[in-house]
């Protein structure tokens, strides 16, 4: 829905599993995996959603994992919760133990089958759909976030943002981002968007 009503030029989603971007009124969807593997990984994902929902009391699958095609995500602050620290690592665990990635974001743990993140898919996208290179024109590019899976993006982007959100998971950050808004969701992403236009020659 985004890609194809919003005013972006495409969309990278679930951790960098897909991009898509509508382009000559037509979809362009690319995925890192093929249809079958995307299924292999998606029966391994139900294992894991029955493992964490019976050894983590008060979490829940989030409630859009319906519209999910990547990643399993469990909810621990947006429709139960919030739940502490200690149950949040308690899912990232059961993620690990079955080899699978697990990021923390603001109100879920996203889980995944791959190598993958938001960073070589947002590579990916740059590459080959506005023919430019991420690694040779990093500064001409600017990444916000709001929370630890946003980390890879934090690291490698000279102009990296956050809104305040990220102050509740700061501790779980080794690689922060370069500026951090007074304010938190969409109000903090107006206040960077404002700031950088005011920063124009």
């Amino acid at each position: 829905m985004i890609a194809r009503f919003w005013p972006v030029h495409g969309v990278v989603g679930e951790n960098g599993g897909f991009y898509f971007r509508y382009h000559d009124r037509k979809m362009h969807r690319h995925f890192v995996f093929d249809g079958d593997v995307r299924i292999q990984n998606h029966r391994k994902l139900e294992m894991i959603r029955d493992e964490v929902l019976r050894e983590v009391p008060g979490c829940a699958i989030a409630s859009d994992q319906f519209s999910r095609l990547m990643d399993l995500a469990v909810d621990f602050a947006e429709d139960v919760g919030p739940l502490g620290e200690d149950a949040i690592d308690k899912i990232v665990q059961v993620f690990k133990r079955h080899g699978a990635q697990a990021k923390v974001s603001s109100i879920h743990v996203n889980g995944w089958f791959g190598s993958y993140d938001k960073l070589s898919m947002c590579k990916d996208y740059v590459r080959y759909e506005m023919k430019d290179n991420l690694e040779l024109n990093n500064s001409a590019y600017a990444f916000s976030g709001d929370s630890p899976n946003d980390e890879p993006m934090f690291e490698f982007f000279e102009n990296s943002f956050a809104v305040a959100n990220i102050k509740n998971f700061i501790s779980r950050i080794e690689h922060k981002p370069a500026y951090v808004a007074a304010k938190e969701g969409g109000q903090g992403f107006v206040e960077i968007a404002n700031r950088l236009i005011s920063l124009r020659p």
